[in-house]
């Protein structure tokens, strides 16, 4: 393992379904990953894919100063389902003084505990994907990300009565509440948004505002 990891490095512990994801896409982004996992065969199944990988308890910190881990500008806990180890791998990342931890919870509980420990952003996945899935099943968005508490995107069709309109003739800000951030039109390139943007007939519109105001939106299209 490099002494001096470079500025973009993440260290990834918990190559599961979920840890696996983060670390490849880390790498296909072009940033040095450092990937840990207690278990040896999921180590071996990693190895030719991540920049470094290593076998490693890392619950101790002792074991994560040895490997570096304290060089590193951030890390991703991706434990599974031992909150134990997730827990103490946070504090153990916290006193080696690790300046950006984001760390995976299983539940509300878990996360507050982990965020007391140290961590800087506490991940949700599998209830921030069953959010995302509940909107689109009863809905008739396309697409759907909530980026905060009370704060969502979506992706849609423009609403029957707007087609052939500029966006501020529309005036769905003022009728729904929300804001048409881009356009995507089919065999064009996305394009922000304006007041002066014409939308047409089958175009994809990237809409943002509350859960609740992009429901009734998308269900005007």
């Amino acid at each position: 393992m490099a002494s001096h990891p470079s500025r973009d490095a993440v260290v990834v512990i918990g190559l599961g379904r979920f840890g696996g994801a983060v670390a490849e896409s880390l790498t296909e982004l072009g940033h040095e990953v450092l990937g840990i996992d207690e278990d040896a065969a999921i180590v071996q199944s990693w190895a030719d894919r991540l920049t470094h990988v290593v076998q490693a308890d890392t619950t101790d910190g002792e074991t994560l100063r040895r490997l570096g881990v304290q060089d590193f500008p951030r890390a991703v806990v991706a434990i599974g389902t031992d909150i134990e180890a997730s827990v103490l791998t946070v504090l153990a990342l916290t006193e080696l003084g690790v300046p950006d931890i984001w760390a995976k919870a299983l539940s509300g509980k878990h996360g507050r505990i982990l965020e007391r420990t140290g961590a800087h952003h506490v991940i949700y996945p599998e209830a921030d994907m069953g959010r995302r899935v509940a909107h689109l099943v009863a809905g008739r968005m396309m697409d759907f990300m909530e980026l905060d508490e009370g704060v969502a995107i979506c992706k849609t069709r423009v609403p029957a009565d707007a087609a052939g309109r500029t966006l501020a003739d529309c005036g769905l800000r003022r009728r729904y509440g929300v804001t048409v951030v881009g356009v995507k039109r089919h065999g064009q390139p996305f394009i922000h948004a304006t007041p002066d943007t014409v939308v047409q007939a089958g175009d994809l519109l990237i809409v943002a505002g509350t859960a609740k105001e992009l429901e009734a939106f998308a269900a005007s299209t």
